[in-house]
C-alpha cells in the first residue's frame, strides 16, 4: 500500500555533472538504490488564477502549502495518481496524499466529491479547494529521477532529479511530457529527505566536496521564469522539449 503521510525535513542542492559523479561514487557505500530507483514523475500544481500560493511560497513564510497531483508516467485514466497537500512550517515538510485512478481524482477536483480512497485526507483537500477561490490547474512539471536509500536507514533517501520541464498550458497529466527545460544541461537537483538529523558520514561527504544547500522549488522557478517573460498564459513562440519516456 502507498504511504499517504509524510513528515520529514528536506533540503536541496545544485549540482554539475563532476560532482554529482563523484558524490553518487561516495554514496554507494552507505546508500543503496531505492526500490523505486528510477521514474518519471509528473507534478500538476493546482493554483488561484493570480497564483496565490506560489507567490506566498516563494516569500518563504513561516508556514506553505502546494496542491498537487502526481504520477509516475504519463497516467490513462484508470493509472493510480495521487492528489496531495505539501505543506512546510519552521522547514519540516508535512504531505498528505490520497491515492486513486487519474479518472477519480478528476472528478473530485472538479465535484469536490469525497470518495473511498481515503476520506479523511480529501475532506482536507475539499477544505483546500473551497478556501482558495478558484484553485485549477496552473503548472505541469515533470522530470527524471534516480533515487537512493540509507543501507542502515531506509528513511534517508537522496533523489537526483534532472530533465525538469515545464508549461502552463495544455495541463492534462495524459498529454504527455514536453515543455521547457528548467535547468541547464548537465545540472541535476539533489533533495535528501531525512526524518531527522543528517547523517555525520553524509554532511561530511557533503563537506568534502562544497555542496552547499539552497532554497529551490520547481514551480516557483518555472513561475518566475515565465512571470519575468511576460509570458504566464501566453504560449505562441515558446520554444518546447519533447522527451520519450
Amino acid at each position: 500500500m502507498a504511504q499517504e503521510v509524510f513528515k520529514r525535513t528536506e533540503k536541496k542542492y545544485l549540482l554539475e555533472q563532476a560532482t554529482y559523479n563523484e558524490l553518487v561514487r561516495r554514496l554507494s557505500y552507505y546508500m543503496n538504490r531505492d526500490k523505486f530507483y528510477e521514474s518519471n514523475i509528473i507534478s500538476l500544481y493546482y493554483d488561484t488564477p493570480d497564483y496565490r500560493l506560489i507567490r506566498t511560497s516563494i516569500e518563504k513564510p513561516v508556514f506553505k502549502e502546494k496542491i498537487r497531483l502526481r504520477s509516475y508516467g504519463v497516467p490513462t485514466s484508470e493509472d493510480t495518481v495521487f492528489l496531495e497537500i505539501k505543506r512546510k512550517y519552521k522547514g519540516v515538510v508535512y504531505k498528505r496524499r490520497s491515492v486513486m485512478p487519474l479518472d477519480d481524482a478528476m472528478k473530485f477536483t472538479h465535484g469536490r466529491q469525497i470518495t473511498p480512497h481515503n476520506a479523511q485526507i480529501e475532506h482536507e483537500l475539499k477544505w483546500a479547494f473551497d478556501y482558495y477561490e478558484d484553485l485549477a490547474p496552473r503548472m505541469f512539471i515533470s522530470y527524471h529521477r534516480l533515487a537512493f536509500s540509507g543501507k542502515d536507514d531506509s528513511n534517508l533517501r537522496i533523489t537526483f532529479d534532472n530533465h525538469i520541464i515545464y508549461r502552463d498550458f495544455d495541463l492534462d497529466p495524459s498529454k504527455g511530457i514536453y515543455g521547457r527545460e528548467l535547468l541547464k544541461d548537465g545540472q541535476r537537483l539533489m533533495e535528501i529527505k531525512i526524518p531527522d538529523a543528517m547523517p555525520l558520514w553524509l554532511s561530511d561527504i557533503l563537506d568534502d566536496l562544497k555542496i552547499y544547500s539552497t532554497s529551490y522549488s520547481k514551480y516557483g522557478k518555472a513561475y518566475l521564469t515565465l512571470l519575468g517573460e511576460n509570458a504566464l498564459g501566453k504560449h505562441s513562440g515558446l520554444s518546447v522539449t519533447r522527451r520519450a519516456i
